[in-house]
């Protein structure tokens, strides 16, 4: 009985899946006198199953060696190719964690969508969206992470545009996914380009590869380039970014999901190529830099949104550009920490400002205030969210961040050091401004009346909280996080987010000055609400190349390529219609026709015997 929860393991992933399928019967062109909440109902059993199956996995698995399956895909002539899953702790651990996170997204979306009836489409989809990602973290090909990213691209795609019927949502839905095409097309290159030249895509063949692979310094640095690129899109990172802001127009429960851990699957997958990625210093240098940008460029245009929901989105852009940071320093154990702890943070906090959403009907920071005296539930799971968020001990954040600290400044890269605490100061800020703004001052029209949700949207919300808050004990007994003295970065670090998070309560909080913004210069103050006008320069670059191109090659085929083909065919009718008139049906008239002729091909060829 001990090795039954191992053995069986592949199943975990296609509990979701076989929850997704028996939703089909609810959607409303079968069953439809008992209405569509019973395809909720069954997803959450299925995924109650999964985590129960994960949970008993883990114990028995943890401690011990990962287990490693092969399912052969296809096979024809010399050419094999096999699907392999590796169990470990860490992959495990991330498997919990995922399922845990869907189920209580699924109960809040009993309470949030309540009175919507595509409950089936939606609970199917988070069902694509759990089993996609159990398998990412558990799959150890190259190849079969890229195609579980390009399904999970899909489910993004089809859960941003939900509400289909609404121009906004369609915009955004393709925005979405056209944004996320750019790197996954680069990505496919580096994957294709891989297998010649390392003769694998399993991840742990492909870093005894890297370990002694010889290859041209053009090769390095078009392969490291190219896995950066792939996962870049992903993770929302400078200059592809926009569409995670995009992708605020799906259901706000499919938002926590997104924002917390699908966002996250591309820096998964390139944490894992971080022993090929290391044959690149410039792939290396790359990764840094648009970490570094995304860190502190992402955290400054939240700190100028009004929009709760694009405040969280360039939040979690920001975050994960610490993870490509640590991706390019090679700090791997860093890396993965910034992810665990990202994703229940980050929950945690969608969450907590969904119920603000819900129950005051807007999203614009704007018109809320004086919630804390209505809404103490609500405001102490987002201060829960906020502080795991940034490095605040004992929290989880703080320890996986300092992590990070630690190894660069023992490597000597002192200017990242600083990048990450004015990163850090600047995410407090934003957090404790969006928390003075909804929270703290005075009522405002939309805040009059505010009670707390209904329980299924309370019970998740403060379940996250929980789980935010006992996040570090749960990985520290698994050795997953280092929790230990403090040290001179720890002191940094919380000096940054007391720094950051003191200077929003005070000017937002506790209502220092009455329009805050005019501190920095109305250009400054523009150039970060704005979005440093990124939307304007795609437009006056990218979206007009594209553009003059197709009006060009509109051009053409009007003119050109249909001005030919009219051409032949004008020229057959003319034709066509002279000769119709020639044929009287007399002979002599033919006659006469080819003596014509022949005699003007006589001359014809005189002439040109002549002149030769």
């Amino acid at each position: 009985m001990d090795n039954v929860w191992l053995q069986t393991s592949w199943l975990i992933p296609l509990y979701p899946l076989m929850g997704m399928l028996l939703s089909i019967p609810w959607s409303p062109a079968f069953i439809k006198k008992t209405g569509p909440r019973p395809a909720g109902y069954v997803n959450m059993l299925a995924t109650l199953v999964a985590f129960i199956h994960s949970v008993g996995a883990l114990c028995y698995l943890w401690g011990q060696p990962p287990i490693h399956w092969n399912f052969l895909w296809f096979q024809v002539a010399g050419l094999s190719i096999e699907l392999p899953f590796t169990l470990s702790g860490l992959s495990l651990g991330a498997t919990t964690l995922i399922i845990a996170l869907n189920f209580l997204v699924q109960l809040y979306s009993v309470g949030y969508l309540e009175m919507d009836w595509g409950w089936a489409r939606l609970f199917g989809l988070l069902a694509l969206f759990e089993g996609g990602m159990v398998m990412l973290v558990a799959t150890d090909s190259l190849l079969f992470s890229y195609v579980l990213l390009e399904i999970l691209t899909l489910g993004t795609y089809l859960l941003v545009g939900f509400w289909f019927n609404q121009s906004l949502v369609v915009t955004g839905a393709r925005d979405a996914f056209l944004t996320k095409r750019v790197g996954d097309l680069i990505l496919l290159m580096a994957v294709i380009a891989l297998y010649p030249l390392a003769g694998t895509w399993n991840f742990d063949e492909l870093a005894v590869w890297a370990s002694s692979a010889d290859l041209s310094p053009l090769t390095e640095t078009l392969l490291g380039l190219a896995l950066v690129v792939g996962p870049m899109g992903k993770c929302a990172q400078f200059p592809l970014h926009l569409w995670l802001d995009e992708a605020m127009e799906g259901p706000l429960p499919s938002t926590i999901l997104r924002n917390s851990v699908v966002v996250s699957v591309g820096a998964w997958v390139l944490i894992k190529l971080t022993p090929v990625l290391a044959l690149s210093p410039v792939g290396q240098t790359v990764a840094i830099v648009l970490g570094a940008l995304t860190a502190i460029g992402a955290a400054l245009i939240a700190s100028a949104q009004v929009d709760i929901k694009r405040v969280l989105s360039y939040l979690s852009s920001s975050y994960l550009g610490l993870v490509f940071i640590a991706v390019g320093a090679q700090q791997v154990g860093a890396a993965y920490f910034l992810l665990l702890t990202l994703g229940v943070a980050m929950a945690t906090l969608v969450a907590s400002t969904g119920s603000v959403i819900l129950t005051c009907v807007t999203q614009d920071l704007t018109q809320l205030g004086g919630l804390w005296a209505r809404r103490p539930v609500t405001g102490f799971s987002y201060l829960i969210g906020a502080c795991a968020l940034v490095g605040l001990p004992p929290l989880g954040s703080f320890w996986s961040v300092r992590t990070l600290l630690d190894g660069l400044w023992y490597a000597g890269d002192y200017v990242l050091v600083g990048v990450l605490l004015v990163a850090n100061a600047v995410i407090a800020f934003c957090l404790m401004r969006m928390f003075g703004l909804m929270f703290l001052g005075p009522t405002q029209v939309m805040t009059t009346r505010a009670p707390e949700p209904i329980w299924s949207v309370m019970l998740p919300m403060m379940a996250l909280a929980a789980m935010a808050l006992h996040a570090p004990i749960i990985l520290h007994s698994m050795a997953l996080l280092p929790i230990g003295a403090v040290g001179t970065m720890g002191i940094l670090l919380l000096l940054s987010s007391l720094i950051g998070g003191g200077l929003g309560v005070f000017l937002y909080g506790m209502r220092a000055k009455e329009n805050p913004e005019k501190i920095l210069p109305g250009w400054l103050a523009d150039l970060f609400a704005y979005d440093f006008y990124t939307p304007k320069i795609y437009q006056n670059t990218v979206i007009l190349a594209v553009a003059t191109l197709a009006n060009i090659s509109d051009w053409l085929d009007r003119h050109v390529v249909d001005g030919a083909v009219n051409l032949v065919g004008l020229v057959s009718v003319a034709s066509g219609e002279s000769l119709k008139y020639n044929n009287t049906g007399r002979s002599q008239f033919y006659i006469l026709t080819i003596a014509a002729f022949v005699v003007i091909i006589g001359v014809f060829m005189s002439l040109a015997t002549f002149l030769a």
